[in-house]
Parts: structure tokens; C-alpha cells; sequence
């Protein structure tokens, strides 16, 4: 293969720069560019050194900075790799990038430094995707189950599933070939039973998706009530800044304002919706319809209630729409004498929490009542979870085709038809992981990915 460079850093001005090399021939090319004062050449350095010196295109001085070495196989790609640290300047980068290009490199391709990685055998497929999922993680919760995919933890679970089917097949393909030395008959009904554990694995994986959407992409949060209730004013608590205009006007916000905001380790997509009353104002009208829709599809709800005011008739309107979802009740203005009737409100939610979004206190407990109404609380950070829709998608016809096998089983079909729905869930099971996969799979996975990784 090519030996390729690329810049790794971000293309902005900072404090440094990182140009990375990785071939066959990378220290050879870093040696036609960089030059260590200490007089030392680069292919004479050991792997995890660096050197200072000076960087030159051709005979013209660049910049001075420092130079990494990496031996193949104790690299990040398997191969040979340098890097090249400079000045963080937008200008000085690219000009040191074209010095490597001059001395022999070729341009990486988006995520060509992991994919080499993949096909040297330094990571799985899922380890691969890990490191994508790993730069974009927004949130802690969401680093550390990167940081676990990363290390293999859904590789592991895959394998674990797949090495039980893989046992199942061979026991068939020993039932076909050699029936007279088998010990004991074959029994569909045990069998389906042991597959219908591995069932169970696969069922386990399917539902972490959601899990990992959610941390993610961020969960999509209503902020309802009655006018007034403080619904604008938590949000503007939330955004950090007046997202909301607040006036003591009842039906100021007609339309929904959205905002994406981290609460605790929880990422929100905050919507502050108009306050649910009767009205005869048309646009109001339009924003009370748009707040019931946006109750419909919210994963998680914030109903906003004046801990100030007895409940009124909007207020348990608002409690029987708020039916069977996902919400934390929240009482707001703590800062005041309270009148609401907290025995009615917990007749209808599990979760309450007392707050002023006026001046911040209580923020700890939404932060805690969100992650716990969402779920995300009792998430093991370190178990593997499906991260895209690739691995759901070959995880969904793994589970449907070992279904097959497993109701095939029951119904007394022919041990060789089970095999080949068992050896087709495998398929698809490699697939996930990287096992056995087309380079088109591969491609696919890495469109993704930014240059320089």
C-alpha cells in the first residue's frame, strides 16, 4: 500500500500541529523532511522516540518542531507511522503537509489511518467504529461506553453469541456426517432451547441501540404546563442564557423554541412549548395544538407546575395528556410559599422534584430525576451496545434468521435446513463485527470518518 499523510489536528490556528505518516515507507519520507539537531538520522531511531529539529521543503526551512517515530507492528496502523508536531498555524500546517506529499507521501483518504488499522488486524470492525463514535462524543456517559466499545467490549459480546451458534452448526454437520458415532439423538427441543438463550444475548444487544442513540444524539425533552408556570425561565436556566423571553403576559410564547443543552451528563433536545389553556387567540390556538404534538413524540417531559398557585383546571388537563409518559414533574418558584397539592400530583407522576427556575435551586435534583426517568442512570457504561444502524441492521437479521432456525427446530424440520439458517445468522453476525465483511462494508463504514483518523 501507498504511504499516506494527512494532517490529524483540526484546520485552525493553535498551539500545535500534527501531521501523521503511515507506510512502508514513512520514515523515509520523514527523513526527507525533517531533520533532528541532535544530528541523529530518522531511520535510525527507535519506535517511541522523538527527536527536535527542523523542518524543511526541499532546501527551504519551514518550521522547527518535533518529530515521533513508530515501528511497525507497534504503531496505530500496524505500519510504519511518524508524526510530525509543528506550529499551529493554518499556513505553516499545510505547507508541511506538502512537504511530505513532495517527499513521496499520498494523500489519506477520510479514515484511511483506522481502516488500515482494521486490515492489519489492530482493531476489529467494531473497535473501528468505536473510534469515530469516540471523537464525537459530546457527553460522559457517552465517552465512557466509546471508550468500552473501543476496547472491544461489543466485539466481545458478538463473539461470545457467535461461538455459540458456531457450536450448534458443527454439532449438525457431525449429526449429517457421522450419525452411527454420535452418542445420544439428536433433540430439536433441547437444542432450540440452547439457541433460544443465544436468542436472548441478541434481544439484549437490539435494545442497547436505543440507549446508545440517546446518549448520542441527545434525548428529545418537552417543557410543558400552564402560562406562567416558569416554563421559559427554566429554560433560559437551562440554555444558560434568555432562549425564552419571560414576561408575567400568560400565552408569551406561542411557538416552540428549541435548544440542545447538557444537563448533568444528560444531553437534552429542549423544546419550551405555549402553555396549555383555553383561548380564542388563533396563533395561540396553533401553539397549544403544536405543544400536544410535541408531547406525542418527546422522549422524556418536563411538566412545569406553580408550586405557588393551587392546581387549576389547566393544570389537570395537562396531567391526563401527560398520561404514560416519560416525565419529571417539576414544581417550580421553591422561593415562594407554597399552595400546590403535592398529594394530587403524585397521584399521577413517580417523579418530583421542587425547583426555582428564577434563581437555579433544585438543578441538581432535575439533573438526577432526568437521567433516572430516561433510564440512563442504570446504564453499564462498560457492556457493549449497538452504536449505528449498520451493526442494528446486521444484528436484526441475525436475530430473525436464528428465530427461524429455532422455530424450525420446534417444528421438527430436518437438522441440515437449520443449519443453513444458522450458518446465514453467523453470516450476518461476522458482518457486525468484521469478521468475514466485503470491502464495500468496509467503505461504507468509513465515509464517516475525518481525515487525519
Amino acid at each position: 500500500m501507498d504511504t499516506i499523510a494527512a494532517i490529524a489536528t483540526p484546520p485552525a490556528e493553535g498551539g500545535i500541529s500534527v501531521i501523521r505518516i503511515s507506510g512502508e515507507d514513512a520514515l523515509g519520507i520523514a527523513e526527507r523532511v525533517f531533520f533532528p539537531y541532535a544530528g541523529k538520522k530518522v531511520a535510525e531511531m527507535a519506535g517511541y522516540t522523538a527527536a527536535y529539529g527542523e523542518i524543511r521543503d526541499s532546501e527551504k526551512r519551514l518550521d522547527d518542531g518535533v518529530l515521533l517515530v513508530y515501528r511497525a507492528p507497534h504503531s496505530y496502523t500496524g505500519e510504519n507511522a511518524a508524526e510530525i508536531s509543528c506550529h499551529g498555524g493554518i499556513y505553516v500546517t499545510r505547507r508541511v503537509l506538502s512537504a511530505c506529499f513532495a517527499a513521496g507521501a499520498k494523500p489519506a483518504q477520510a479514515g484511511e489511518f483506522t481502516k488500515r488499522a482494521l486490515l492489519n488486524g489492530k482493531l476489529s470492525l467494531t473497535q473501528a467504529e468505536a473510534v469515530a463514535d469516540l471523537i464525537g462524543a459530546q457527553n460522559e456517559q457517552y465517552l465512557l461506553c466509546s471508550r468500552a466499545q473501543r476496547e472491544g467490549a461489543l466485539y466481545r459480546k458478538i463473539s461470545a453469541s457467535a461461538e455459540k451458534i458456531l457450536s450448534f452448526t458443527t454439532l449438525i454437520q457431525a449429526w449429517i456426517d457421522y450419525p452411527d458415532e454420535m452418542d445420544d439423538e439428536f433433540n430439536g427441543v433441547i437444542e432450540a432451547e440452547k439457541l433460544t438463550e443465544v436468542l436472548g444475548e441478541l434481544d439484549g444487544l437490539l435494545d442497547s441501540y436505543d440507549s446508545g442513540r440517546l446518549l448520542r444524539e441527545g434525548i428529545s425533552c418537552a417543557i410543558v404546563g400552564k402560562p406562567n408556570a416558569g416554563k421559559s425561565t427554566l429554560m433560559n436556566l437551562l440554555t444558560g442564557r434568555e432562549r425564552s423571553i419571560v414576561t408575567d403576559i400568560a400565552g408569551t410564547t406561542r411557538d416552540i423554541v428549541e435548544e440542545t443543552v447538557m444537563l448533568g451528563d444528560v444531553m437534552l433536545r429542549l423544546a419550551d412549548c405555549a402553555g396549555i389553556r383555553e383561548t380564542d387567540d388563533l396563533v395561540e390556538q396553533i401553539g397549544v395544538e403544536k405543544m400536544l404534538k410535541q408531547i406525542e413524540t418527546a422522549e422524556l417531559i418536563f411538566a412545569v407546575f406553580d408550586g405557588s398557585r393551587e392546581l387549576s383546571e389547566e393544570d389537570e388537563t395537562l396531567m391526563k395528556h401527560l398520561s404514560g409518559k416519560k416525565c419529571v414533574c417539576i414544581v417550580n418558584k421553591s422561593d415562594l410559599p407554597q399552595k400546590i397539592d403535592l398529594s394530587r400530583l403524585s397521584e399521577h407522576f413517580r417523579s418530583i422534584i421542587s425547583l426555582s427556575a428564577k434563581n437555579g435551586g433544585g438543578r441538581e435534583l432535575l439533573e438526577h430525576a432526568a437521567a433516572e426517568t430516561a433510564g440512563l442512570s442504570r446504564l453499564d457504561l462498560s457492556s457493549g451496545f449497538i452504536a449505528n444502524e449498520r451493526q442494528r441492521g446486521c444484528l436484526r437479521e441475525a436475530r430473525g434468521l436464528l428465530s427461524e432456525a429455532v422455530e424450525a427446530l420446534r417444528a421438527g424440520v430436518t437438522p441440515d435446513a437449520v443449519g443453513i439458517l444458522c450458518e446465514r445468522s453467523l453470516e450476518r453476525l461476522y458482518e457486525l463485527s468484521g469478521d468475514s465483511v466485503s470491502e464495500a462494508v468496509i467503505d461504507s463504514v468509513f465515509r464517516r470518518f475525518c481525515v487525519g483518523k
